[in-house]
């Protein structure tokens, strides 16, 4: 559909924004509904914007589920743990109240499992608020251009709610929401950083084949929002 470009002059007045833009659509969602649903994506980026969304006292957090856009099939324990970060880092404080979804069993294999974890994920559809990352590659969530189970995640026609994947160029097997899913969700939001992404995400928009470019398939079936500093 589109790409809305929100650009700031550094990563604070991103962190700023980006937190105040959840709070809206969370608090709009709880308004009209009751309750709201966020999904948030791992890495190192979104560490401050979950610093500064855990003391927000004005979301009641405490009708928010929130959950993972995609988690690597691993152990609490490994530092690659998607769930642990978020954890640690946004279930705290206010948000300790959150009411916290999880997509992983990592007792049972990935592709055993998913039919399960969908099922949950499934009460809590459309998303409220989506909070996507993006790789060099042009992945999001853990739709991976070198994934044979790309063609499934980005097949809207596919009513799956999560995706089991196993990317060939990074590691660990994952579990995602699949692109039907991310679509649909009331606001989607891209948060990254630095000069090199934000040229990823253009051309990928502007040449990209969704298989070989995966981010283009989120703005092309959705009001993609952009949220990007230097």
């Amino acid at each position: 559909m589109s790409l809305q470009e929100h650009i700031f002059e550094d990563a604070s007045q991103l962190t700023d924004a980006l937190n105040q833009r959840i709070q809206a659509g969370l608090c709009e969602a709880i308004d009209k509904t009751g309750k709201a649903t966020l999904a948030v994506s791992g890495g190192n980026t979104p560490k401050p914007l979950f610093a500064k969304l855990a003391v927000n006292s004005a979301i009641d957090w405490s009708k928010v589920t929130v959950m993972l856009v995609d988690e690597r099939w691993v152990d609490d324990e490994s530092p690659a743990s998607n769930q642990t970060l978020v954890k640690e880092h946004l279930l705290q404080k206010n948000a300790a109240k959150a009411n916290y979804l999880s997509i992983k069993d990592a007792t049972t294999p990935v592709h055993e499992a998913v039919a399960d974890m969908a099922a949950l994920v499934s009460e809590h559809l459309p998303i409220d608020v989506i909070i996507l990352g993006m790789g060099n590659d042009a992945h999001t969530a853990s739709l991976f251009p070198c994934s044979q189970e790309l063609a499934d995640g980005l097949n809207l026609n596919n009513d799956d709610v999560l995706l089991a994947t196993t990317p060939k160029t990074a590691p660990h097997k994952r579990i995602s929401l699949t692109l039907k899913s991310i679509v649909e969700a009331k606001s989607v939001f891209l948060h990254i950083t630095g000069d090199e992404k934000r040229a990823v995400l253009l051309d990928a928009i502007k040449n990209g084949n969704a298989m070989e470019k995966p981010i283009a398939a989120v703005a092309q079936h959705t009001e993609l929002q952009l949220m990007w500093a230097p």
